[in-house]
């Protein structure tokens, strides 16, 4: 009997698991030692690096800054008068309704006084660490171009994320795990969905593999039936064979280099993925910490334990998603109706398990080379989203000024930086857009981001595109 390779690869795929098919080993010791089908080009470190890894909270549907880390006093005292003024705000739906006080209180907190709202009680209580940008832009008020900006720098599908590109750069330090691991949020996901995660032109390892946030973690890792042990080993040799048999006919192809590193990947995946995701290993203090004794906390408490697990064992990039796209009722930020209502449902799954895990990483001493980033893709206006003359509940999207903070590695620690105007509606104060964002995270990595390109269509490609500038204003 004979067999083709086409028909013992789809065998193999059954029992060493399919599901890695885009994630590529990229050893951090052999990519320094020799040039990997799929690795950059002028590979970092370009300069002394900051931080190792990164863990990337996205919250969608747009959190209002307004509510949790950009106190306005002035709009407090001008609550239900017209914005005023000859401009006529660009905003989503097209509905200026009256000024609108904060929801929520403020007060300042830690040794350093920042202002942090009682919506966020639990990251109140760390906001010694937190280092808040406070004069955020974006270029678009839709959820979706919005969200692939957020994590592409673009606004289109097509383009390598944050986290593909950090693992084109630098890749893993482990031979068990991608480098680059997404946990969505276990009501569905983000706008714009898989693209956010997508590796865009960059070689196909690079694209961010999901594990799921409720059941399996990855669907397909095991084959559906048992094989023996022989069976598997044998066919192990057999796959190694043919593999080493198609590079010295045809020569070293990224694109089927990428597929064979893939396999061997997934098969050490089927050890170490039931390891690491083997929440039974911490203390019942450590899971009370992340909220699991909580039905509303457990889901993120366990994505967020999980992204601590992951990064010990030496993955690069861990990327979660708090909220999917639309919903009815809503399940993300989006507070067009009532953001009382919605911040409060968003919050309480996410403020203790996100305290949690920056007390954790401080204490199991990953804080200092760990950069905790925590987004959103636009904020939410000043005023009422309600017809004029009228002070509505809800808040309207607003990509002109709003927050987001960082944490960790190479940052100042309880600080603000830059400002919106009086009424927090538009940055005025060091604007930060997201090219000199990701320039700055891929700089605390060792990264130059006018550095780390790839060649596509005729165009030296990279994160930033043709922009972008280091927040050396927020830099330990």
């Amino acid at each position: 009997m004979t067999t083709n390779r086409r028909d013992f690869l789809s065998f193999a795929a059954q029992g060493i698991g399919a599901t890695a098919l885009t994630s590529l080993l990229m050893n951090e010791r052999t990519a320094r030692a020799e040039k990997i089908p799929g690795q950059a080009n002028d590979p970092p470190p370009h300069h002394p690096a900051k931080a190792k890894r990164v863990i990337h909270i996205c919250c969608c549907g747009a959190f209002s800054q307004l509510d949790t880390f950009d106190y306005k006093p002035e709009l407090a005292k001008r609550h239900g008068q017209p914005l005023g003024g000859s401009e006529k705000p660009d905003v989503f739906f097209g509905k200026v309704g009256l000024l609108r006080q904060n929801d929520f209180e403020f007060q300042q907190r830690g040794k350093n006084g920042l202002w942090v709202s009682d919506l966020l009680p639990n990251i109140a209580g760390v906001a010694d660490e937190l280092t808040v940008i406070r004069s955020m832009v974006a270029e678009s008020s839709s959820h979706t171009p919005a969200t692939l900006h957020e994590n592409s720098g673009f606004r289109l599908n097509g383009f390598p994320t944050l986290g593909s590109w950090l693992s084109y750069g630098l890749g893993c330090e482990t031979d068990e795990l991608p480098t680059y691991v997404v946990l969505p949020d276990a009501r569905g996901l983000p706008a714009g969905g898989t693209s956010n995660w997508s590796q865009g032109f960059l070689p196909a390892q690079h694209q961010g593999v999901m594990f799921q946030s409720k059941g399996a973690v990855i669907n397909d890792l095991f084959p559906a039936r048992e094989f023996a042990d022989e069976l598997e080993r044998d066919s192990r040799e057999l796959h190694s064979f043919l593999n080493k048999t198609d590079r010295d006919r045809r020569g070293n192809s990224d694109e089927l280099l990428a597929r064979m590193r893939a396999y061997e990947l997934a098969a050490k995946m089927q050890l170490a993925v039931p390891r690491v995701t083997d929440l039974s290993q911490e203390t019942a203090a450590t899971k009370t910490d992340y909220g699991f004794d909580r039905e509303e906390t457990r889901d993120f408490g366990r994505s967020c334990l999980l992204a601590r697990r992951l990064i010990e064992q030496g993955v690069r990039f861990v990327q979660l998603f708090s909220g999917g796209s639309f919903g009815n009722p809503r399940i993300n930020w989006d507070g067009h109706e009532d953001t009382k209502a919605n911040h409060t449902q968003e919050a309480v799954r996410i403020d203790q398990p996100v305290a949690a895990l920056v007390k954790d990483l401080r204490q199991r001493g990953l804080f200092d080379d760990t950069l905790l980033l925590f987004t959103t893709e636009f904020g939410r206006t000043p005023f009422a989203q309600a017809d004029a003359g009228v002070l509505g509940k809800g808040r309207d999207h607003n990509q002109y000024g709003f927050s987001i903070w960082a944490a960790g590695a190479g940052l100042k620690p309880g600080m603000a930086y830059g400002a919106t105007d009086d009424i927090g509606w538009k940055a005025v104060e060091n604007p930060v857009a997201w090219h000199d964002f990701h320039a700055t995270v891929l700089h605390l990595l060792g990264i130059d981001h006018e550095r780390l390109t790839i060649y596509h269509n005729g165009i030296q490609r990279r994160l930033t595109n043709v922009h972008g500038h280091v927040v050396k204003g927020i830099l330990a």
